[in-house]
C-alpha cells in the first residue's frame, strides 16, 4: 500500500512538468544543403587527386545525400557513412574523438558502438553552436585528409548555413 501512494505522488509531482512543456524546435539538415556539400566535398579532394565518397547526414545521423566519386573503393561508401553518424552523434570530429580514446580508457567502448568508427575525416556541420547534421569522407590516404576535404565542403556552404 505504501508504495502504491509513492508511486501516486511522483506521477502526481511530474504532472505539473509536463503540463508547462514546450515543443522542441531544432534546425536540421536539409537536402539541397546536403547535397553541396557533398558535391564541394568529393570536388575537394578530386583537386588533390583522392578520390573519395562524401557522405552527409542530418543531426540524428540519418543519411541525406552520398556521393561517390569515379575511382572511390568499395569501402568508403561505409566508412563516410560511418564517419558522419559518428560525428553527428558525439558533436565532435571524429579526429578529435580518435584522439580523446587513445587517451582515456573509459571511452575505448565507444569504438563498440554500432555505426561509429574512429577515424579522422568526420566532421558535424552546425549553424551558430547547434548541430545540424555532418559529413563524412572515406577514401583519401589518411583521415585527417579526409576531414580536410570535409572542412572545404562545410566551408562552401557556410554562408548557408544560418
Amino acid at each position: 500500500m505504501t508504495q502504491i501512494r509513492f508511486a501516486a505522488a511522483v506521477v502526481l509531482a511530474l504532472v505539473p512538468a509536463a503540463a508547462g512543456a514546450q515543443v522542441l524546435q531544432e534546425r536540421n539538415m536539409p537536402l539541397a544543403i546536403a547535397q553541396e556539400i557533398a558535391q564541394a566535398t568529393v570536388e575537394a579532394c578530386a583537386a588533390k587527386n583522392f578520390n573519395v565518397t562524401a557522405t552527409v547526414v542530418d543531426r540524428a545521423g540519418v543519411t541525406r545525400a552520398v556521393l561517390r566519386a569515379d575511382k572511390a573503393g568499395p569501402h568508403t561508401v561505409a566508412a563516410s557513412r560511418d564517419k558522419a553518424f559518428t560525428a553527428a552523434s558525439a558533436r565532435n570530429a571524429t579526429g578529435a574523438i580518435a584522439e580523446g580514446v587513445e587517451k582515456n580508457p573509459a571511452a575505448r567502448n565507444m569504438a563498440a558502438i554500432e555505426g561509429f568508427l574512429l577515424l579522422g575525416g568526420g566532421v558535424p556541420v552546425k549553424v551558430g553552436d547547434e548541430v545540424i547534421g555532418a559529413v563524412g569522407v572515406g577514401g583519401a590516404p589518411g583521415g585527417h585528409l579526409d576531414e580536410e576535404c570535409a572542412n572545404a565542403g562545410i566551408e562552401k556552404v557556410k554562408a548557408k548555413l544560418r
